[in-house]
């Protein structure tokens, strides 16, 4: 087993231009939701890092809660069955709700999950996504904050993993195809 730098085919962002565009992101969502005091919705594991860095741009009042799914078990691409492995530990009624994604490709996670919070009554429910791919969609869904659009490629780091590894890497990139091959 080589450093993880061997196994990286392309750097599609870097990690400067990612801080840049969570920077962004954390001043337009506290312009939004200045005085509403919402819950951000993380989805773990993929999206803690995107979390943790927009929460430190975030100039609002608000509150982190977690939930957690399983739709791809090992592979490249989706199973098409999510399955909720982790509930919210506070009520979301009559709150304003951010769920915080760190893909949305198929739409089918974000689509399901935005359906379970909507059936607990809160005041909103938006969904921010570090990165879109729009050319993967199954499900139209309407991302009302988005980082970046990205082409339909299997992308790792910055959270996003393959096999549970790269998620520590500071930037989102693609793999070589010989490391699916191992």
């Amino acid at each position: 087993m080589g450093e993880i730098k061997e196994d990286i085919k392309e750097i599609l962002l870097s990690k400067r231009k990612i801080k840049k565009k969570v920077k962004k992101l954390g001043k337009q969502i506290s312009d939004e939701y200045r005085g509403k005091n919402p819950v951000f919705v993380s989805i773990l594991k993929g999206s803690v890092i995107f979390l943790s860095d927009l929460l430190r741009e975030l100039k609002i009042e608000c509150s982190v809660d977690f939930m957690a799914v399983s739709s791809y078990n090992e592979k490249t691409e989706s199973s098409g069955v999510v399955k909720l492995i982790m509930d919210l530990r506070e009520s979301i009624e009559g709150r304003h709700v951010l769920l915080v994604e760190d893909i949305v490709d198929t739409g089918l996670t974000a689509g399901y999950l935005r359906d379970v919070i909507r059936m607990r009554n809160p005041e909103s429910v938006e969904i921010c996504t570090l990165l879109s791919k729009p050319a993967a969609r199954e499900l139209h869904i309407e991302c009302r904050y988005t980082g970046f659009e990205i082409p339909d490629e299997y992308v790792v780091g910055y959270g996003l993993d393959y096999s549970e590894k790269y998620r520590n890497i500071p930037y989102i990139a693609t793999l070589k195809s010989e490391v699916y091959r191992r």
